[in-house]
Formats: structure tokens, C-alpha cells, sequence
């Protein structure tokens, strides 16, 4: 049926099923004759058996999704992923989608692979209207293409940095629509940034006849996120929208799904990529759907919630036995923040040491956020680089809720956590202490002189 099974199967079941497709392809027949420059040869046993011999890798020269005559096996893996993949963006959320396919590049490379696709249909457009977000591959992405980032600052919203839709909109009658190639929003994001406000700026795109890329990099694990896309598609446009596999997924870095509501615009995105490509990102997240089963999957989903909730209200309490404070981030359902304020007016460097102390301490994936870091990506300056705005009221650390952390990651987190926030406290005072008591000395000397 081209879908995701309700119940997981056991592994010797889905070793048999990869088996059973690699024997379709040429280069396992036994009487294989092949005179070609690539006939699926592997010099070593160990990296025949970790591709479970399915060596040809996926597509034609000219189009990824196109059918190999020599690769049965490897090319029906490639129609089942995309069709058990799509099956699982419906049920996240995603429920009129019409098309999608796994392309073994990460998120960025994905997005510049629309980004050429839409060249062809704009070919006067040279800007791309961005709500910023500092991340460096989407910012990338738009560069690499050959394309204008046109930058719009967040506004910000009590904590909440959001879309400033009346500057979207200035901007496209500034430029001229036509000279427009797209606007590129993002869901997922680092608190106190928020996902974009897509249901208006879908409304956008479709008034003034502009295409619209969604960064949606770990967004089909949110409800929310998936839910934005969802009305965004029904109450103005989206062209394409752009995830990544190992975020949502839990397989190796690699791999991205490029989805949309359009299926002929999906296919010349397909068609753009040059040449084969490797199977390893399809056949990783083929082998985990399988394994986790439709059900599985929803409740990783149920469980990164109910964690999400869980991390919310105990950072909560130890921020507030730090005399910090939890920032109010409602519109964000993954990333969540709490001040630095303390630490940041003690001592200029106490919070970036903050951020070292936690990763000497093996914590990993939280992120200290100085005020006033300056940036250059591209030769485009970003001050406050990484807090998504040139001044926000306060230093800031960062903790998400991300599918497959468990209740031991968050108890563990916040019990080292708080043990370096009073190390970190201790210190910057002692540092205070020591400048002021240098000042006064030298104050003295000066008198004395």
C-alpha cells in the first residue's frame, strides 16, 4: 500500500525484506557480466554488507527519482521511502500534501536545490525575502544559489521574537515583486525566536504571485509547526518545505525531505539534481519507519510533548532559584530560554564560560547566547548574531525538547546545570570583587602621586 505499517517489524523481518530487494539488482545476480564504468562493485565485504548490498544508489544521471533498469531492488526502495515518508508528514499533520522525496543532502544543500529550481521559472529575480534567523546553513543556502538575501528583522514581542509582516510586505513593493524569486520563513527555530507567522505570509505570496520555501528543519516532530504549514497551504501558498532527516528521524546526518502540495513542482525539483545519488539516507530512514511502525512513531511524538512540558517547568523553578527567569516563548513548541541577566552584568565573559563549563560537563546542545556578538556570514554582518535580533534585552540559554529525549536527559541537564550556574555565579562575583578592589588601589596610587 505504499504506507507506513501501524505496528513495527521485528529486524530479522526487515533484514529479509532489504535482502529480498537487493537481490533484484544486477550487480548481486550470480551470472552478472558486467563491462560498464559502474556495475555496482565493492572492493571490501564490511561496506558491501553495511549498504546490505544495494550499491547502485538511487535515480538516473538525470533525475533522481527516475527508475534504474539495473537497480530494481534499489529503485523500489527509493518509491517505498517517498511513499512511507509522505505517509508519516500526513499523519504529523501535514494532511494535504501531495508529494515529497528524500534527497541525500542536508537541510541547507536542499533548500539551494529549490531555490535553483524556482531560477527557471523567475528568471529576472535576484532577492530572496528572509526573516532572519541566525543559522548559518539556511543563510547559506541562499547565497550559494547565487541569490540576494534581503534580511528583515524580528520583531520583538514581549520575549518573543517574531515575523514583522508589514516590513515583508513594504519590502516585495519595494523591490517589485517580480524581481522576487521567493520568501524563505523557517518553523522550527531557538526560542526566543519563534516560528514564522506563516498563514500571513502565505496570504503574501499569494497576493503578490510569489513563491514560498519553508524551512521547516525539525519541524515534523511539532504539531504546531506542522499545523502552520498545514493553514498555510490552505489560506495562501507554499511552494515547497524543507526537513531534515536526522532531526526528525533519528538516523545519521545526511539526508532532507523536500515536500510540497504540487506534485509536478516537487518532481522538477527532483529532476534538477544532477545525476545518481546515494541510497544510504533512504534506506536509514526506510529501516527505522519500518522498525518503529506508525504507532511507534506517534508515541515519540506523544513523549517528546509530554518532555517538552516536563523541561518547561523545571527550568522554570531553577531559573527562578537563580534569580533568573523562564522567558515566555508560548508561540515556540520545541525551544525553550532562560535569562543570563546575573551572570551577564557580573562579568563580560561569565556567560560564554557558562556555555563551556555545561560541555566540559558533557552536556551538549544547549546554547549560551551573549549579548552582542557581532558575526560576518557571506559579508553580510549580523550584530547579536545568534540571538536572532541586533539587541535583545538579555543574555540567554537555550534547551529543546527534541524527538527521543527522555525524562534521565532532562533530570540530568538541570542537576548540572544548576551546579555550574552557582559555580558561575561564585566566580564572577570573585572577578567583580577583585577588578573593584584593583580600581580602588589604583585610584589610591594615583591620589598618593
Amino acid at each position: 500500500k505504499g504506507k507506513c505499517p501501524e505496528d513495527g517489524w521485528d529486524e530479522s523481518t526487515i533484514e529479509l525484506f532489504l535482502h529480498e530487494l537487493a537481490v533484484m539488482d544486477s550487480n548481486n545476480f550470480l551470472g552478472n557480466c558486467g563491462v560498464g564504468e559502474r556495475e555496482g562493485r565493492v572492493a571490501s565485504g564490511l561496506v558491501a554488507r553495511r549498504h546490505y548490498r544495494l550499491i547502485h544508489g538511487i535515480g538516473r544521471s538525470g533525475d533522481i527519482s527516475a527508475v534504474q533498469p539495473k537497480a530494481a531492488g534499489s529503485s523500489l526502495l527509493n518509491k517505498l521511502t517517498n511513499s512511507v515518508v509522505l505517509d508519516i508528514i500526513k499523519l504529523a499533520g501535514v494532511r494535504t500534501v501531495t508529494s515529497c522525496f528524500v534527497v541525500p543532502m542536508a537541510t541547507g544543500m536542499s533548500l539551494t536545490l529549490c531555490f535553483l529550481t524556482l531560477r527557471h521559472k523567475r528568471p529576472k529575480a535576484k532577492y530572496i525575502i528572509w526573516p532572519r534567523i541566525d543559522q548559518k546553513s539556511c543563510f547559506k543556502s541562499m547565497i550559494t544559489a547565487g541569490f540576494e538575501p534581503v534580511v528583515i528583522e524580528n520583531v520583538l514581542e514581549g520575549d518573543e521574537l517574531r515575523t514583522d509582516i508589514e516590513a515583508v510586505e513594504a519590502k516585495i513593493k519595494a523591490l517589485g515583486a517580480e524581481n522576487i524569486l521567493c520568501v524563505h520563513s523557517t518553523t522550527s527555530c531557538f526560542a526566543p525566536r519563534v516560528p514564522d507567522r506563516l498563514e500571513e505570509l502565505a496570504v503574501i505570496c499569494a497576493n503578490y504571485d510569489i513563491p514560498h520555501i519553508v524551512n521547516n528543519a525539525y519541524g515534523i516532530q511539532s504539531s504546531k509547526c506542522m499545523h502552520l504549514i498545514q493553514q498555510g497551504a490552505r489560506v495562501g501558498r507554499i511552494d515547497a518545505f524543507v526537513q531534515s532527516l536526522d532531526k526528525n528521524f533519528m538516523v545519521p546526518v545526511g539526508g532532507a525531505i523536500i515536500a510540497g502540495f504540487n506534485e509536478s513542482f516537487i518532481q522538477e525539483i527532483s529532476k534538477m539534481y544532477p545525476g545518481r545519488a546515494s541510497a544510504s539516507p533512504s534506506l536509514d530512514v526506510l529501516i527505522t519507519l519500518l522498525s518503529l511502525g506508525a504507532s511507534g512513531y506517534r508515541q515519540l511524538l506523544k513523549e517528546r510533548k509530554e518532555m517538552f512540558s516536563y523541561l518547561s517547568s523545571e527550568l522554570k523553578k531553577l531559573a527562578d532559584n537563580h534569580n533568573e527567569r523562564l522567558l515566555d516563548t508560548p508561540h515556540n513548541p520545541i525551544s525553550l530560554a532562560i535569562s543570563l541577566k546575573n551572570l551577564d552584568e557580573n562579568n563580560d565573559t561569565a556567560v560564554t564560560q557558562l556555555g563551556s563549563m555545561l560541555f566540559t560537563r558533557q552536556v551538549s546542545g544547549a546554547r549560551v547566547v551573549p549579548c552582542g556578538s557581532v558575526q560576518t556570514v557571506n559579508n553580510y554582518t549580523f550584530k547579536g548574531f545568534m540571538s536572532h535580533a541586533n539587541d535583545y534585552p538579555c543574555a540567554y540559554l537555550n534547551a529543546a525538547s527534541a524527538i527521543g529525549i527522555k525524562k534521565q536527559d532532562v533530570d540530568v541537564f538541570l542537576k548540572r546545570l544548576d551546579k555550574c550556574l552557582k559555580t558561575s555565579r561564585k566566580e564572577a562575583k570573585k572577578e567583580k570583587s577583585i577588578n573593584e578592589i584593583n580600581n580602588s588601589n589604583t585610584g589610591t596610587e594615583q591620589l598618593e602621586d
